[in-house]
């Protein structure tokens, strides 16, 4: 179509490298935090005393390691999840504006990004739940497995295929408002602060576009961290806790989160707010430096 870049294959395969390095880098460098968040929405009345505090009680009763659990499934985890979501996105809204033709895209361009966000995670997640479900128990039990192989060959032999989706009807109401919200606030802050800048884009320096894309990204990260929030715990809740015989994922999901209320979804909040407003705008710097690296077509403006 006129006036569109044309990706080859090659070009979405670059696009996924990008996002598998910036998501599995970025979530690998905040698995500490990760691990104190978790445990906080599992244990609030044990971890109850804030980030710092509960980084301490985790280092003394277990060691500094304990704070790296989960490492192995967290960086497999979501750099395949990076793949599927940052190359999906790509695709998805490279098609929605070739279908609607470039004019009509513009006039629903919030549509798009939120269609094309929902979609790419829809498949990013089939590829994290089991790796997420591994990293959680790892977490939450700490003698239950010596990483990785060990956790999901566990969980597998135990519990079953089955056992790694327990989670993923929450995981999807998690990461599909996360990922819309991340891609849609972070198109729309981004294009504001261009919008506010004198220079056009295209004549701006790298560091510039780098300053941009971290701060679209960490009011992209906080916005996205909040809606999902929720959803964040009733998973932490869902892969820890094991179904009662004849018990469907429904039921157990509607037990953790009638248990939970409304305070208790949002426990955590707090640290999950740094975690993610820091490494969401780092992987849309990562992921906007690799592409250039990689010397990928730019992205349709809308």
């Amino acid at each position: 179509m006129s006036g569109l870049p044309q990706f080859t294959v090659g070009d979405y395969a670059s696009f996924a490298l990008a996002g598998a390095i910036g998501c599995g880098a970025t979530h690998g460098a905040m698995t500490p935090i990760d691990v104190v968040k978790t445990r906080i929405q599992l244990e609030p009345t044990v971890y109850n005393r804030g980030l710092i505090g509960s980084v301490r009680q985790i280092t003394a009763s277990e060691g500094a390691g304990a704070l790296l659990t989960g490492l192995g499934p967290t960086v497999l985890g979501y750099s395949m999840q990076g793949a599927f979501k940052f190359g999906g996105y790509e695709l998805f809204k490279k098609t929605f504006i070739e279908y609607l033709g470039l004019d009509t895209a513009r006039q629903y361009k919030n549509s798009i990004y939120i269609g094309s966000s929902a979609l790419a995670e829809f498949f990013a997640d089939i590829a994290l739940c089991p790796l997420e479900a591994t990293r959680i128990r790892l977490v939450s039990q700490p003698t239950f497995a010596n990483g990785l192989i060990g956790g999901f060959s566990r969980i597998l032999k135990e519990e079953g295929v089955g056992s790694f989706y327990n989670g993923f009807i929450p995981i999807l109401f998690k990461q599909i408002p996360y990922n819309i919200a991340k891609f849609l606030v972070f198109e729309r802050a981004a294009e504001a602060i261009y919008g506010a800048i004198p220079t056009p884009k295209n004549e701006l320096s790298d560091a510039t576009n780098t300053a941009v894309n971290l701060g679209a990204g960490v009011i992209a990260g906080c916005s996205a961290a909040f809606v999902s929030q929720p959803a964040d715990t009733l998973l932490s809740k869902a892969n820890k806790t094991k179904k009662l015989p004849g018990q469907s994922t429904v039921g157990l999901l509607a037990q953790l989160a009638g248990q939970l209320g409304v305070r208790g979804s949002f426990a955590g909040l707090p640290t999950r707010l740094i975690m993610v407003g820091t490494l969401t705008s780092l992987q849309f710097t990562i992921y906007g430096s690799l592409k250039k690296t990689l010397n990928c077509p730019p992205a349709v403006a809308l």
